[in-house]
């Protein structure tokens, strides 16, 4: 077995992996050793249950079955798999959507939920064509999300979201006819596709699956930032604390975990009432303390500045610390470990998603039209268990750092040219002039197949000392946190000269936090706006911009991929898509398909070696665009094109 800090670089994640250890407490590290070794024929992709003629797999070695009862080959069946998981993760992300979008309605009618942003609520219904004048927000706010919700359900046209895009890639994505109908209609026609005898040619199965994809980028997650930010206030730089150590042991500790802000926003809310912080300290407490695991977390940071406890990985050594009273989860990312976890301790696993029930769990489902006397049912809950902790068994590391995180499209354009003179302009020129760089998106999961963590450092350290500007959101940018990355003191300790400059003259971190996974829309619509700003080609393919998630693990993931791939992205994935034992389909992902977007697929898990790769493709579409070389002394100096070609393979 690997040891502690063989598990995790996070040294709080160390001190509980140790307590755990001492505890007999098992975590998802001994499952995954556990599971060792794993199918080598799922890991290459070519497995298939989609009948019950089988299930069938291909030898890749080619000493054994080359084809499947069916007939299908070894790229027919990857591209299959392959597909269905963008199906998935594109539905995670956009019944995300769904739900915000619901909740917009219930606001426009009333109730728990306002209009928080109505500034942002005008300039959308402005963008859609909605009459604004003369009418009160709940009005717009109506419209708006009738219109949302349509995206869902349509059959034909396009999304609205898509004319966002420059004007070249949009016509890529129609030339390729993959630009997105309906989400739910794309969803489900992928679906379709892998039925048996459904569609057989790998390529055509990818298109669907990018289109699928699409659906999921400039669609769903587009609709759940943007209508977050009407209900739930647009972010503002903030500055918070992460890591375990905010867990508090003389409070009442409750932590939100999974991915919808419907319900977290409103426990937010609802630990301030005075009620309750009375109960809290009649029960024994000093107060109540609020923090949250993954990209709920980054959803109430962004917003409010609540702390964080950390990670995906981190969900149940947050549980193991004996402090927490309330773990509170919606959906998306939750381990069904954790009830049975959590009944090691006195911790309440509180369930609350109409979509996601848990082993061990207290199911209080969560309903948008009562939504603050369930929170505070949920509060109530977590403050009454508080006298059942056994202290003598409370182990929290006193372990946080400083970030600063509530970075949009919109404040992002304040930033860079001030208050009264906003624009993209000086991003443009630094890039340009070779102060900077290019830019990265640096984004993903934990996976207890990395080291926790040390992915995702090795890779973005890398790319700020090579003066790249770091955009990311999730776990990826929870990582960051707790590495210090996320406060303007991190740019002279690990940015290059050209970086460093910027953020001095700026006052921003190298790292910039977008929010939660969902929130990689705010980064389509920042490329989108440097684009239109002049100076960076005519699509998003020509900015000398990269992508990468390090330690992915998730379906999200892979449709995240897709559609930043389609959107003109070079994307370097630590550790392959499930495509290996597919020759065709490994190849048109990472070369063919770029001829079709202009992004494409690189497979990496050395962090710096894929941070590398980033930075030849950056120098790529500097060299296309005759940009200058970069104006300070890099660690990594820029290569030839051939020689940037053949490391990439």
């Amino acid at each position: 077995m690997k040891s502690p800090q063989e598990r995790s670089v996070d040294p709080a994640a160390v001190e509980m992996l140790q307590h755990a250890a001492a505890q007999k407490l098992p975590v998802a590290w001994d499952r995954f050793e556990a599971m060792q070794p794993q199918c080598g024929f799922g890991i290459l992709g070519v497995c298939c249950r989609n009948c019950t003629m089988g299930p069938c797999r291909i030898d890749p070695f080619g000493q054994g079955a080359s084809e499947g009862i069916c007939g299908a080959d070894a790229d027919i069946i990857a591209a299959r798999n392959l597909v269905r998981m963008i199906a998935a993760g594109s539905s995670a992300h956009s019944d995300h959507g769904r739900d915000v979008t619901h909740a917009v309605l219930i606001a426009s009618e009333g109730g728990d939920y306002g209009i928080k942003d109505e500034t942002k609520l005008r300039a959308l219904a402005k963008e859609w064509g909605i009459a604004a004048e003369n009418k009160t927000a709940r009005q717009i706010a109506h419209e708006v999300a009738n219109i949302a919700q349509s995206q869902f359900g349509q059959q034909e046209g396009e999304l609205r979201f898509v004319a966002r895009a420059p004007k070249l890639t949009q016509d890529r994505w129609r030339k390729a006819k993959v630009v997105p109908r309906g989400i739910d209609r794309e969803v489900v026609d992928l679906l379709h596709r892998t039925h048996i005898g459904g569609d057989n040619d790998f390529r055509s199965l990818i298109m669907a699956g990018v289109r699928t994809a699409l659906a999921d980028g400039w669609g769903g997650s587009m609709i759940a930032t943007e209508l977050s930010d009407i209900i739930f206030n647009s972010p503002a730089w903030i500055r918070a604390r992460v890591n375990l150590g905010v867990i508090e042991p003389k409070n009442v500790n409750i932590v939100v975990h999974g991915h919808e802000p419907v319900l977290s926003d409103m426990i937010v809310a609802a630990s301030h009432d005075k009620e309750l912080q009375a109960l809290a300290r009649s029960n024994g407490a000093e107060g109540i303390t609020l923090s949250g695991i993954c990209c709920t977390a980054n959803e109430i940071l962004m917003r409010h500045g609540i702390p964080v406890a950390g990670n995906f990985l981190h969900q149940e050594l947050a549980i193991a610390t004996g402090a927490v009273d309330a773990m509170v989860v919606d959906i998306q990312c939750v381990m069904p470990a954790l009830g049975k976890l959590a009944q090691c301790f006195h911790t309440k696993f509180i369930s609350t998603s109409k979509k996601a029930q848990f082993p061990f769990a207290q199911h209080i489902e969560f309903d948008e039209g009562n939504a603050l006397n369930i929170a505070k049912q949920i509060i109530r809950t977590a403050i009454e268990n508080f006298p059942n902790r056994d202290k003598s068994r409370v182990t929290v590391p006193k372990i946080t750092s400083p970030l600063v995180a509530g970075f949009t499209a919109e404040n992002v354009f304040t930033a860079l040219g001030g208050r009264y003179r906003p624009s993209y302009r000086p991003l443009n020129d630094a890039i340009i002039t070779g102060r900077l760089r290019g830019v990265a998106a640096v984004v993903g999961c934990n996976n207890p197949r990395h080291q926790q963590d040390q992915g995702h450092l090795a890779m973005t350290r890398e790319l700020l000392a090579n003066d790249v500007l770091v955009a990311t959101t999730g776990c990826t940018a929870i990582a960051d946190a707790k590495a210090g990355l996320l406060c303007p003191e991190a740019a002279e300790q690990y940015a290059g000269e050209g970086l460093k400059e910027i953020c001095r003259a700026v006052g921003i971190p190298p790292v910039l936090h977008f929010g939660a996974c969902v929130d990689i829309s705010r980064i389509l619509v920042v490329l989108s706006n440097m684009v239109a700003e002049g100076g960076m080609g005519e699509s998003l393919a020509d900015i000398p911009a990269a992508a990468a998630a390090p330690e992915w693990m998730s379906e999200k993931a892979v449709a995240i991929g897709f559609y930043a791939v389609a959107s003109g992205a070079y994307t370097v994935l630590g550790g392959p898509l499930p495509v290996q034992g597919a020759a065709k389909l490994n190849k048109f992902l990472t070369q063919d398909i770029a001829e079709i977007f202009g992004g494409k697929f690189a497979f990496q898990d050395d962090p710096v070696k894929a941070a590398r790769l980033m930075l030849d493709h950056i120098d790529q579409r500097r060299e296309a665009l005759h940009l200058p070389g970069p104006m300070y002394q890099v660690p990594y100096a820029p290569r030839t094109a051939e020689a940037a070609v053949a490391a990439a393979g």
